[in-house]
């Protein structure tokens, strides 16, 4: 049993999942969680789509005893984050995550910094998860990161898909005062709230339910 029950990324049908939002949620509740997010992939959402999307988490979010948020992720590239304007208005946050295949840390580095210092992103997704294919950064290259997502109130996922980041990186979020949450990243429904990975780095790095972003909501 989790001690804080939250999954703040999963994916459904509106993108490349294979559950209905209702599947997810559904998920949720046979899990025990207390906060579920439905985050699916920006570039398949647009204008008119996005409002189905934002209304169908409402309405199923209604009858269910889980706190249900309708968020998103964007894909983080050198002109940006894609996430319109317009959708962000009608969502309750947004993730940026690195998608791209790189060559160097640096590269990837530089495309997150690009995410931490965009007024729209709350989240950055599965921080590391390249790291293991491109090479590791430096204690001073990730010392900048932290320093930027501390000054400009960004928050990291502890993603239980890809094992990010590591317990020393959590560890300095937690000691900066940068808040964190729990990822499975599922793509079907049966992944939904498998985050124990996550909590459980967590718990070794220090983390206490203060230190989480949607501590209130648990």
């Amino acid at each position: 049993m989790l001690e804080f029950p939250h999954d703040a990324h999963t994916h459904t049908v509106y993108s490349d999942g294979t559950g209905a939002i209702a599947d997810n949620i559904a998920a949720a509740e046979e899990r025990g969680l207390g906060v579920l997010a439905i985050t699916d992939h920006s570039h398949y959402l647009g204008p008119r789509s996005i409002n189905r999307y934002v209304r169908d988490v409402r309405r199923w979010a209604e009858d269910s005893e889980v706190t249900v948020l309708a968020g998103i992720e964007g894909n983080i590239t050198v002109n940006g984050v894609d996430v319109p304007e317009f959708m962000v208005k009608k969502l309750d946050f947004v993730i940026a995550s690195v998608h791209e295949w790189l060559e160097t840390p640096e590269e990837y580095l530089g495309l997150v910094k690009i995410a931490l210092m965009d007024g729209n992103v709350d989240v950055i997704g599965h921080f590391g998860a390249n790291f293991p294919y491109i090479g590791f950064p430096g204690r001073e290259e990730l010392e900048e990161i932290l320093e930027l997502a501390e000054a400009n109130g960004k928050a990291f996922e502890i993603s239980s898909r890809y094992k990010v980041p590591d317990r020393d990186f959590i560890a300095e979020c937690i000691k900066r005062g940068i808040k964190l949450t729990f990822a499975s990243d599922a793509h079907f429904p049966a992944g939904v709230g498998r985050v124990s990975w996550s909590e459980k780095v967590f718990l070794k790095a220090g983390g206490r339910k203060e230190d989480l972003l949607f501590a209130e909501l648990l």
